[in-house]
Formats: structure tokens, C-alpha cells, sequence
């Protein structure tokens, strides 16, 4: 869920109303947000950076509310946006009626998608905003919006990338091509020099905010690039755009040209933009199109702006809310949440017209949903369910919460570890010369090495925690009950969950003795009695090797005639990965099977 930071006074100007926190919080929840915190500039980057930053003696004073917005709401990630939409709900204004015109002199505007573009980013939209008047607040609003688009729709620019310029500064038409990263040559935003493309990826390389949009093209071939008539670069997207079309506080005309690997993001994105700050042009509410050609030759004007209608059922909104209105009643609850709607002949019907601002309108059950929120949650009558129902535990929460307690009157601690994982703690740090050897499930994008895989062993996350307390007395002992997650081709996923217990005794001696009367009292726990008899229900030991505990000292837990679990002395070379000087005992077994 996206979070946006609006000046408090600045947003209560906007309202044209003074609010205290706790009013506002309330005009918040009714409207279906949430007021997340109170700060200010000064503490939220003391925050983020510390509070030896010399980057406060720079902040404001200036209160800041920090709002959570829901993520397909991109028509409230920004103030305009904000204010609009508070507004509207409270009827002091009415939804505005946004519209794209051609131009009254000259010719339209156009941007040419070569066909080299389909190597890396096949798509681009583009719009103008005409005889726009910035001042620094909606300057900075309008900056912010892109960030927050970037973030979201746009996935960190992977799908979308949102070049704003001076059209004043540039020539038309505009040519959207994908060249070589030594042909491209440009002036950055906000630099001196001159780079190629091939340049800016080793100078941005430690850029804070930019290196990690590298990725997306950097390999590549080709890179993307919009140049005007004159050749001047506007923009390498989606990394930066170009210094010489820089908008300013001064610009009264802005092109707006969005490259893409999915068009319909794209026009979503654009027509957000549009929106939003359309405000602040001499018209109102409206934006001038462009003309985009296709690589094939066909021509589309954008943006779209497109009003399209879905038809609800009266009937079925109040069911399923659990409320009882009218027609007329629904169609006010709905105008309040910036949709258009009109009763058909039909009393039980109502046509609802979404305007291009709601782009998170994808079914009637959205509707309905904001039917409930202009209803307000709060007064819906509540009621007993027609029909009863008995809740219980999962049979596998209820047996492991049983466990526990008897686990810890035995001496053990419980530990919380993580379920993500490095590729070593699973294999070579236990023993196991390669990973492919291992039942585990990669993380497609891991983020950091520390959780490169799903944990197949509770053993590593507990032999962490003991090297992570050091400093306490010993004898340690730590025990956690769990999930694991095993590659499965046979399940639904191609994995599941096994609930699994796994305990550590960590003395100056190994304590096998210890874990092994661990063992005992769950069997005894659990009902199943010792027996090394064929077809017994019981529970025996089997001599095992296993690298990652000491040859000799490893023995398999059988049950039921099957294997559930390990249990011996750790070998000394797994203590030693796991930077660990005492010996060690453990066990580990499966308790899905008791179930």
C-alpha cells in the first residue's frame, strides 16, 4: 500500500477547511483511507538517514501527513488528486468532466515509434499539456506523482517510464527509436556533460535512486531513446531524461511522453497524469492530444480519456453489502465516490459511467464496494448470518500449539527464525557439497543473499539464533516448531509445507542424552510407544550417514515404518561454518505424519 506525504496546511488550504488530526483521521477512514502518521520534513529524513544527516539543517518545519493510499487508487497519489477526491465525497464540488482537443493553430503534435523499438520497449503514448501554470507547491506535486506512479503501476519503471519535458525547448515531431549505446549521446538531467548511454551506465552505476533501474536495459543491445526533430535527446528511458527539455517552474508547456513494455499500463499512467494536473492549464480540464504512429503505420490519438459504462444491479449492491437503499439513494452514494450514474426504466438497474481517473473500476463488485464506503462501514446494520458455522484450528496448528508448552517446561527456548534463507545454509554450510542436491524452492528476485531459497531445515535458523547469543550461559537450548518448504512435483504448486520440530542442545559436551529424552517425552506426548517390530505403531532408532552430523553419532527416527526425522551430534565442521566453538546435539522431525 503506497504512502504519500501532503503539507498539512497546504492540504487543509486546498480543502478550504482547518482540521484536527483526530477530524481529519475520521474524514480519512469515511473516505476509505488511513492518516498514518503525523511528522514533519526534518523527522522523516532524520528517519531515513540518521540523525547526524546534514540534510535536515535543510528541512522544514512544515507538519506532514503521511496517508496510505490503496494501491489501484493512482487518482490519489498526489494532492490534486487528494483534495479532489475529499471533496467530491463531501459534495462541496462535483466530479469534473475531463476532455482531449485538438489544437486550434498549428498542427498536432506527433511521436514516430521506429521498429527497432520492439528489441526492448515496443510501446509510447504522449500528450501536451497547453498554457500551464506551476507554482512550487504543484511544481513539486507534480514530480512526486511520477515517483509514486514509478513505484507502483509502473513497477520500478520495468513496465512504464514517465518522461516529462518543456516543450518549448523542443521541436516536433518526435521520433521514439532504439539505437546503439554508443550512438545515443546526451547532457543529463541536471549535469554539464556530455555522456553516451554506454557512459551513463557505469556514471549511474552508484547513482542512490537510479542504479536500480539499470537492470532493465543495461544488457541490451539497443536502448531506447526519444529525440525531437532536431536530434536532441529528450530522454533514455527509463533511466533519465535529458537536461535540455527540463520542465522549470517557468514552463507553460509540457510534453508528456510515457515508452512501455504493456500499452494498457501505459494508458493508465498517461491518463492519470493528464488528470490530475490538467487543472493548472488556462482551460481546465483539458489536454491536447498527440498523434502516435505505429511502427506499422496506423496512427492513435492520445490521451484517451476514456468514459465507459458498467450496469449494476440494485438488488444484488444491497445484498451484498447488507444494506436496503433506493436507486436514487445509491446513485447519491456513488456520486460521492467520483462516479456519474443514472437509473435505467428498470428501477432495479442503474447505469454507472467511470470516468478515466478510475482506473481500479474493473468489475461491479468495485462499484459495490464503494457503494459500502459512501454508505460508510460503520453504519451498516449488523446482523446475525442466516446460516451457522462452527470455527476451528487446522488439526496441524491445533497438535503444534499442544507441543509447545511441554517442550518448554523441558528446558528449551523457543525461537522465531526466518523462513527465507541463503543457498549455503541449506547445503555446504551443512555438509552438502551442492544445492541442486536439495528439495528447495529459489526466490526468482532474491533481494539480498541472506533469502535466496525457502528453508528446507529448521536446523540453520536455530544454529543462527545460538552464534547470534553467544554472551548467554550455557547450556543453550533452543527449539522452534515450523514449517519447511519442499519442492514437490506432485503438489498443486509444485510445493508444500511440513511442519516440523527441530531442537538444539549447545553444552561443553554434545548431550546426545539430552535431545534424545527430548525425543522420548513427544513420543510419549504423542501416544506412540518404542517397538522395533515390523507393522508396529511404534517408534524406533536407526543408525544413519549424514554430512551434517558427526559419522557414527546419526541415527534415523522411524515410525510407523517410515522416516520422519534425524536425531545425533552435529559434526564440527557445520559448527565451524555456523561460527560455532561448543559441541552440539539435534534433533529434527516431522509431525504432519501424527496428524
Amino acid at each position: 500500500m503506497p504512502t504519500i506525504g501532503v503539507k498539512r496546511d497546504l492540504l487543509f488550504k486546498s480543502l478550504g477547511k482547518q482540521y484536527t488530526d483526530d477530524e481529519f483521521q475520521n474524514l480519512c477512514f469515511e473516505f476509505g483511507l488511513e492518516l498514518d502518521e503525523v511528522t514533519t520534513e526534518k523527522q522523516m529524513i532524520t528517519k531515513e538517514q540518521g540523525e547526524d544527516s546534514q540534510l535536515t539543517t535543510n528541512a522544514s518545519e512544515d507538519v506532514i501527513y503521511r496517508i496510505d493510499i490503496p494501491a489501484n487508487r493512482y487518482d490519489l497519489l498526489c494532492l490534486e488528486g487528494l483534495v479532489k477526491g475529499l471533496l467530491i465525497f463531501q459534495g462541496k464540488i462535483s466530479q469534473p468532466i475531463y476532455g482531449a482537443v485538438k489544437p486550434t493553430e498549428g498542427t498536432m503534435e506527433k511521436l514516430i515509434i521506429k521498429p527497432d523499438t520492439a528489441k526492448i520497449r515496443p510501446y509510447a503514448v504522449a500528450a501536451l499539456l497547453r498554457n500551464i501554470k506551476f507554482d512550487k507547491d504543484s511544481y513539486n506535486s507534480f514530480i512526486e506523482l511520477q515517483d509514486k506512479l514509478h513505484q507502483n503501476i509502473c513497477r520500478k519503471r520495468s513496465l512504464v517510464a514517465i518522461g516529462t519535458h518543456d516543450y518549448d525547448t523542443v521541436k516536433g515531431p518526435f521520433v521514439y527509436d532504439a539505437k546503439s549505446p554508443k550512438d545515443i549521446k546526451f547532457v543529463p538531467l541536471n549535469q554539464n556533460k556530455e555522456f553516451s548511454a554506454e557512459e551513463l551506465m557505469t556514471f549511474y552505476s552508484t547513482h542512490a535512486q537510479l542504479k536500480q533501474y539499470l537492470p532493465i536495459i543495461k544488457d541490451s543491445p539497443v536502448y531506447p531513446v526519444i529525440t525531437d526533430s532536431n536530434g536532441i535527446v529528450l530522454s533514455l528511458p527509463p533511466i533519465i531524461n535529458g537536461n535540455h527539455s527540463k520542465i522549470t517552474l517557468d514552463t507553460k508547456n509540457v510534453f508528456i511522453e510515457c515508452t512501455a513494455t504493456d500499452l494498457t499500463k501505459a494508458k493508465v499512467v498517461l491518463d492519470t497524469i493528464v488528470c490530475m494536473f490538467s487543472q493548472y492549464c488556462a482551460e481546465p480540464n483539458c489536454v491536447e492530444y498527440c498523434e502516435v504512429e505505429n511502427p506499422n503505420g496506423t496512427s492513435v490519438l492520445y490521451p484517451e480519456l476514456e468514459y465507459r459504462t458498467e450496469t449494476i444491479s440494485i438488488k444484488k449492491c444491497n445484498k451484498k453489502i447488507g444494506i436496503n437503499e433506493s436507486s436514487n439513494s445509491i446513485i447519491q452514494l456513488l456520486s460521492k465516490m467520483c462516479l456519474f450514474s443514472e437509473s435505467k426504466n428498470n428501477s432495479d438497474t442503474v447505469k454507472v459511467v467511470i470516468p478515466p481517473t478510475r482506473h481500479d473500476i474493473l468489475h461491479p463488485c468495485d462499484i459495490y464496494e464503494d457503494v459500502a464506503i459512501a454508505y460508510g462501514y460503520n453504519n451498516i446494520k449488523r446482523t446475525f448470518p442466516k446460516t451457522n458455522t462452527v470455527g476451528q484450528q487446522f488439526p496441524v496448528n491445533k497438535l503444534t500449539d499442544l507441543l509447545r508448552y511441554p517442550i518448554a517446561e523441558a528446558g528449551f527456548t523457543e525461537a522465531l527464525t526466518f523462513t527465507l534463507c541463503s543457498r549455503d545454509d541449506v547445503s555446504t554450510k551443512l555438509g552438502i557439497d551442492s544445492i541442486d542436491k536439495v528439495p528447495a524452492v529459489f526466490i526468482s528476485n532474491p533481494k539480498t543473499l541472506e533469502f535466496q531459497v525457502c528453508r528446507t531445515t529448521l536446523l540453520p535458523g536455530i544454529l543462527k539464533t545460538i552464534a547470534a547469543n553467544k554472551k548467554m550461559p550455557l547450556p543453550m537450548k533452543i527449539f522452534e516448531i515450523a514449517d519447511v518448504v519442499l519442492k514437490d512435483s506432485e503438489a498443486e504448486v509444485g510445493a508444500r509445507n511440513e511442519r516440523r520440530i527441530c531442537a538444539v542442545n549447545c553444552n561443553r559436551n554434545a548431550g546426545f542424552e539430552v535431545v534424545h529424552g527430548l525425543l522420548d517425552k513427544i513420543m510419549l506426548l504423542l501416544e506412540v510407544s518404542w517397538s522395533r517390530k515390523k507393522n508396529s505403531v511404534g517408534y524406533y532408532l536407526q543408525a544413519a550417514d549424514d554430512p551434517t552430523y558427526f559419522p557414527g553419532r546419526c541415527a534415523n527416527i522411524i515410525c510407523h515404518g517410515a522416516l520422519i526425522g534425524k536425531i545425533g551430534v552435529l559434526h564440527p565442521t557445520v559448527l565451524t561454518k555456523f561460527e560455532l566453538t561448543n559441541p552440539c546435539s539435534a534433533l529434527e522431525l516431522n509431525i504432519q505424519s501424527f496428524i
